[in-house]
This record gives structure tokens, C-alpha cells and sequence, in this order.
């Protein structure tokens, strides 16, 4: 008899919804979180309600909107290594050649 076992194709797979990649739906819940507080906040000063959803609901679709045009555009890394991108220098400055002469030495040499 063959056993038949059931394959996992997903398995390294980063999480995806509906076109929304990996850290980004971190950042939308967050964003959602933080709209819902603030929509507390608003009702509990004593601010109309109206106002506050129909504030509330634009910023949001704004979020979404946002957060899907970053996914989509950077994809599941693209914004970390943006980010590491602008912190690197534009040139680095030396005044002795030393440091460039020393990767002749034995120790960076293959054996």
C-alpha cells in the first residue's frame, strides 16, 4: 500500500493579503489601531459623532491606499532596503592610501 502524504508548498512564503505583502499589513493594523483610538478619544471629548466617522473613514481608506501603493510599488523588502539605501554615504574620504595598500597583505589572500 502507498502512503500518500499531503505537500505544504507555502512553507517560506511570506504572508499575503489580498495584494498586501509581509510587514506591510503589520503597518495597516497598527494604522488601524491607532484610527480606532483616535475615534475613542474623539467620542469621549464630547465631538459629534458624524464628524468623527466621516474622519475616521477617510483617513483610513487613506491608509489602505498608502500601505497598498507601498507593497506594491517596494514589495516584501524593498522598503527596508530603501531605507539602508539612504543611510549609506555618498563617498568616503581617506587621507592615506594605507588603507587601500593592506588588502595586499597575506591574511585576505585565498589558501
Amino acid at each position: 500500500m502507498a502512503t500518500v502524504y499531503q505537500i505544504n508548498k507555502g512553507v517560506n512564503r511570506s504572508i499575503e493579503f489580498r495584494g498586501i505583502k509581509a510587514q506591510y499589513l503589520l503597518f495597516l493594523a497598527v494604522g488601524m489601531v491607532l484610527l480606532l483610538l483616535l475615534c475613542a478619544i474623539a467620542f469621549i471629548a464630547g465631538i459629534p459623532a458624524i464628524p468623527v466617522v466621516v474622519a475616521v473613514v477617510v483617513a483610513g481608506y487613506g491608509l489602505l491606499v498608502a500601505v497598498q501603493r507601498y507593497s506594491k510599488r517596494y514589495g516584501e523588502h524593498g522598503l527596508a532596503k530603501k531605507l539602508a539605501q539612504s543611510r549609506l554615504p555618498q563617498h568616503i574620504t581617506t587621507s592615506s592610501r594605507s588603507v587601500f595598500t593592506s588588502f595586499n597583505s597575506r591574511k585576505y589572500e585565498k589558501e
